[in-house]
């Protein structure tokens, strides 16, 4: 059984494949979540979601119900790690035109642009804008605009590498 003690112990990855083997053993993605995804423990709430990213896109499924609940995470949460492990199911996960937040589109464009921010959350919040973006071509022309005008001086090559998809179409 999974507990905070059991994921606080987690420091490798096998030790996060055990986790999403009993997570899935158990078919139980969403409860699981739910239970240990806002932990005040970093370390739990971060091992839990790590352990999330391992689930196949048809078992994060279960996960779509909490779609907002994941962005809320992202934005609000103080641990880097949370943020882009966060990010990173939120990516996976189905997004409507009616899920479209104009806060958490905000956040993405902010995020992506920081260099303070570290490299897997500016290249994830980059891929979340342009595909939040897709929905109103008015605002495709914007976020290229933006992505124009970084200076990739500062990033590092995965920033670079999902700026070039973009604005070559070809992330889909």
């Amino acid at each position: 059984m999974i507990t905070n003690e059991s994921l606080k112990s987690v420091r490798h990855e096998s030790d996060v494949m055990a986790v999403y083997h009993e997570v899935k053993s158990k078919n139980n993605f969403l409860e699981f979540a739910q239970q240990f995804m806002h932990s005040e423990e970093e370390k739990v709430a971060r091992n839990a979601l790590w352990g999330l990213t391992k689930a196949s896109n048809d078992e994060l499924a279960a996960l779509q119900p909490m779609l907002h609940e994941l962005i809320d995470l992202a934005m609000m949460t103080g641990f880097s790690s949370v943020r882009r492990l966060s990010l990173t199911l939120v990516e996976r996960l189905r997004m409507e035109e009616e899920d479209l937040r104009t806060d958490f589109l905000d956040f993405c464009l902010e995020h992506m642009a920081d260099v303070e921010e570290l490299p897997g959350v500016q290249s994830i919040c980059m891929k979340l804008a342009f595909r939040m973006c897709t929905f109103y071509p008015e605002l495709m022309e914007e976020l290229k605009r933006t992505i124009e005008a970084m200076e990739m001086d500062y990033y590092k090559p995965a920033v670079r590498c999902v700026r070039n998809k973009i604005l070559s179409g070809k992330l889909k």
